[in-house]
């Protein structure tokens, strides 16, 4: 599966204000690896940016003037994502920013180029409710190393999502093997692994790992006045 993770900057936050794209970082996932095929462009949006924005990307007027217009690089963008499954962070604002631009010239929605759009930040609040899930938030909450992230670029926040996505969809790896050669009749190219007969091994609890859990039990049991739900479990099972 070809996947692009994708992250924009823009002069400001909204379309409506005629805010535009000046920057554009892409990151290719085949088969849940990285590729090194990734793709960034800065663009000349012909306006300045919002006071707020600069702050947020550094981008000056002056070092995108001599950058392509959005329309000089639009067919080398919908090239590299045609028919790949894209995942943004808060995808409703790049994609809002994205079908502005293609409105422009008089193309498509950016749906309409791409098999599908992943929103990773509603990924993270589905598996973190009530918690920060800000690319920043999720890069400390995964480990991952977003030290150099001094101010918002779009490629480095694309590799820094890159490994968020992986990291929040390690649950969704299939137990199944590519193999090239589909079942007969099916058309398939995949089979299914079996597991019946692996034998997991036991491990048990030392002495002493025992009587910590002993030791916790009853700490825990004191703190509940003695209402401890094993403890009843424990004399149904030896009076019954």
């Amino acid at each position: 599966m070809r996947q692009i993770i994708l992250d924009t900057e823009t002069t400001g936050l909204e379309v409506s204000d005629g805010n535009r794209i000046i920057e554009i970082g892409c990151v290719e996932l085949l088969n849940r690896q990285l590729t090194g095929n990734n793709l960034h462009l800065y663009i000349n949006p012909e306006r300045d940016s919002e006071e707020g924005a600069l702050r947020v990307h550094g981008l000056t007027t002056e070092f995108l003037s001599d950058k392509p217009k959005f329309a000089q690089i639009v067919e080398d963008f919908l090239a590299y994502v045609q028919d790949a499954e894209v995942i943004i962070h808060n995808a409703a604002f790049d994609t809002r920013f994205l079908d502005h631009e293609l409105q422009l010239l008089g193309r498509e929605p950016f749906r309409a180029h791409v098999t599908g759009v992943i929103d990773s930040l509603a990924l993270a609040k589905e598996q973190f409710p009530g918690k920060r899930n800000s690319l920043d938030a999720l890069c400390d909450r995964f480990g991952i190393d977003n030290s150099s992230r001094t101010l918002h670029g779009a490629l480095l926040d694309a590799e820094l999502l890159a490994d968020v996505y992986i990291s929040l969809t390690r649950g969704q790896e299939s137990l199944m093997m590519e193999t090239g050669q589909g079942d007969e009749g099916t058309g398939s190219g995949m089979v299914q692994i079996d597991l019946s007969g692996i034998q997991l091994p036991v491990l048990r609890a030392s002495a002493h790992e025992l009587e910590a859990h002993a030791a916790m039990l009853q700490v825990i049991d004191k703190a509940s006045g003695e209402k401890t739900i094993w403890k009843k479990i424990s004399i149904d099972l030896q009076t019954g």
